[in-house]
């Protein structure tokens, strides 16, 4: 047999399995890497995570990616030279971590990258005829497997699309696994670059089970930080927004779009919620030179408007609680915005359930990246056809 399958066999048929999980999201803070201790699988899953840190991308290599990043027009040579260059780099990172935590190599069983995501289109976004839903991250998975010399699955969001979804979100997978509880309706609301959530429901049936966008969780915010403010890259404790009044004429515009008609689930990007949609929303309000505290009070309320509305009209008069993970956890005035809008809803975040919330994301890829070397199939129901029951992920082998 050959000595790559032989020992994806053996990984297999481990009692425990070590897996490092990636993920580098839109805000390019930097790559969070988790390093985690998976036995069983499905909803027999149990995972500890031993490690975990968050590795800082220099202003540099943020340009980088920016210049490719979002963008309908971008330079084919970039895109290609920074698929390398990001899988190269990302292996790096992950081997600076293990030498750090004094851990070899060969005690890694799998790498799960998720990758960097440089454009997302689904079809409602893109809008054109007979074309497909379609997302590209990069960073190469073979580049990830031959640096470290670990078996690596990556490019996770490619099957969600093939076999029917948008390719967003994935948390709904590693939610279900991960964070059910029979007798308690739970919200997983992760608040990155895009705010989604998760409903698991408590009766653990999966049919009930959705994972839907919302909208701009902090994408707006930092995009607008990072044009008006130099040197600073997000609104650091909310002291820009504290500092200003939100803009009831403003919020209205920003919310003036389809996209907050759609059905559930949906999904969304930075392709829509960027920089020219603010400045179309300051237009149609007329108020191009509100100052930029207001500006920023008002995005942040309209990213916990977004989410509020989602929650509200999507579960139509349910019981639950929300568990939060991502950035915006850190946003003071956003959750202060949340819970006003939500009152009586108790909001905690994921470290109750055992996970640190700023790594849940990474330990999630990690989940899934389980699910495709052990696990069976999930069945979400013949309706769910925006939430295929599919394994995802390609593998890399490092020989």
């Amino acid at each position: 047999m050959n000595k790559n399958f032989e020992r994806l066999y053996q990984i297999i048929n481990k009692e425990t399995r070590n897996i490092i999980g990636l993920m580098s999201g839109t805000s390019l803070d930097g790559l969070d890497i988790a390093l985690c201790q998976f036995t069983g699988h499905g909803t027999a899953t149990e995972v500890k995570v031993q490690k975990f840190a968050t590795m800082p991308y220099p202003p540099a290599f943020k340009e980088e990616v920016k210049q490719v990043f979002s963008r309908r027009q971008a330079d084919l040579e970039k895109v290609c030279i920074l698929n390398a260059y990001i899988g190269t780099y990302h292996a790096d990172l992950i081997l600076a971590c293990l030498q750090e935590w004094g851990v070899n190599p060969e005690e890694v069983d799998v790498i799960a990258s998720h990758g960097q995501t440089i454009y997302h289109a689904p079809a409602s976004l893109h809008q054109q005829r007979n074309s497909p839903n379609a997302t590209l991250q990069i960073g190469d998975g073979d580049h990830i497997a031959v640096k470290t010399g670990i078996i690596t699955l990556s490019d996770f969001r490619q099957k969600h699309i093939a076999a029917g979804g948008e390719g967003a979100p994935l948390a709904v997978y590693g939610d279900y696994l991960l964070f059910s509880e029979k007798g308690q309706n739970r919200i997983m609301l992760n608040i990155g670059g895009i705010a989604n959530f998760t409903y698991l429901p408590g009766s653990l049936d999966t049919t009930k089970i959705f994972s839907t966008d919302v909208g701009p969780g902090n994408t707006l915010m930092d995009a607008y930080v990072q044009s008006r403010f130099e040197g600073k890259f997000y609104d650091a404790n909310s002291e820009i927004a504290l500092g200003g009044t939100f803009n009831p004429e403003l919020l209205a515009a920003l919310l003036d779009h389809p996209f907050f008609s759609y059905d559930f689930p949906k999904t969304t990007g930075p392709e829509l919620f960027n920089l020219q949609y603010l400045m179309q929303a300051q237009e149609k309000a007329g108020l191009t030179h509100l100052s930029p505290e207001d500006t920023m009070a008002t995005l942040n309320c309209f990213s916990a408007v977004g989410i509020c509305e989602a929650l509200k009209s999507s579960l139509q008069g349910e019981i639950f609680e929300i568990f939060v993970s991502g950035g915006g956890m850190h946003n003071p005035l956003l959750i202060r915005n949340i819970r006003e809008l939500l009152p009586g809803i108790k909001i905690r975040d994921t470290a109750e359930l055992g996970i640190a919330p700023d790594a849940k994301e990474a330990v999630l890829f990690a989940t899934l990246a389980n699910e495709t070397l052990v696990g069976n199939r999930i069945d979400f129901g013949p309706h769910q056809v925006r939430l295929p029951s599919v394994h995802m992920g390609k593998i890399s082998l490092p020989e």
